[in-house]
């Protein structure tokens, strides 16, 4: 993903502290969401599921305040360069690739923002209406006008935002699998500094 960076070739230590934090944090909401969607289907394990969907959802918040500041981080720090012999269709491919992250990135969280808002339950096949909480120190509103629909329609919107943040979750590893498989490429295979300027104990290639 791209981020801030310095002239040199190592993105700076903003940057790369946010690329890695949301790469952890991102990647493993994805089982813990699948998990949270089966538990809450057992009994035996329906009360760790509803323990667990509010730090979901926080996590969640998180992940899209961080990705705003990672945004305005990009638009006023340039990156460090790509290496010269990357040829054309590489360079449109790795910027096509970090505009997904993004989009993903912001995607995901408002997806899962909205169907909160519904108050529709999948599990329940009913309206519950839990406030989204940010890990107990304040409640973040609803997305403005939703509560106010007619519940057939708030259904509806729930309905298709859990379709839709279900499938971006896959998204999200499919297209996190392609990030990584790149990076090694450019590492071991053309032996540029491309994955050196995101990790920070890897040493610049001479």
């Amino acid at each position: 993903m791209a981020g801030g960076g310095t002239a040199n070739t190592r993105y700076a230590t903003v940057a790369v502290a946010l690329h890695w934090v949301l790469a952890v944090l991102a990647l493993s909401m994805v089982p813990v969401g699948w998990w949270m969607g089966d538990a809450i289907q057992d009994n035996d394990t329906r009360a760790q599921a509803l323990t667990v969907f509010p730090l979901h959802k926080a996590t969640g918040m998180t992940i899209l305040a961080l990705t705003a500041l990672r945004l305005v981080w990009r638009l006023t720090h340039a990156p460090p360069p790509l290496p010269a012999r990357m040829a054309g269709w590489e360079r449109t491919l790795a910027g096509a690739t970090h505009g997904l992250f993004y989009g993903l990135l912001f995607a995901l969280p408002l997806s899962g923002w909205i169907y909160a808002s519904a108050g529709w339950s999948e599990a329940f096949k009913m309206f519950i209406d839990v406030p989204t909480s940010w890990f107990g120190l304040f409640n973040i509103p609803h997305v403005p006008g939703i509560a106010a629909l007619d519940e057939d329609l708030r259904r509806d919107v729930g309905e298709t935002a859990m379709d839709v943040h279900s499938k971006l979750a896959w998204a999200m590893l499919i297209l996190a699998g392609l990030h990584v498989a790149a990076a090694l490429k450019h590492h071991f295979v053309d032996r540029d500094d491309v994955l050196a300027r995101m990790v920070p104990f890897l040493k610049p290639k001479a």
